[in-house]
């Protein structure tokens, strides 16, 4: 949706520990976890200042942060079975 975020804790409400005790344990989880956050806020901080930016550069950082998210929940799968 446009203007919310997207952080994890959000998204994956039912894995809120897993993401904790791997954010202090796995750096691979931690990094990607902080280039998703990272880019969430800057989509967010783009839409809600209502920065003039190409659709095309939009929709691409948005495939990114699906590209990141698709990683970190497989991540989680790995770790919670």
């Amino acid at each position: 949706m446009f203007g919310e975020r997207h952080d994890l804790h959000h998204e994956f409400p039912e894995h809120a520990e897993l993401i904790h005790r791997l954010l202090g344990s796995d750096q691979e989880f931690a990094a990607l976890y902080k280039e998703y956050d990272d880019l969430d806020a800057e989509i967010l901080d783009l839409e809600q200042r209502g920065e003039p930016v190409t659709d095309e550069v939009a929709e691409a950082m948005k495939y990114k942060r699906l590209q990141l998210k698709d990683r970190l929940y497989a991540m989680l799968q790995a770790h919670s079975q």
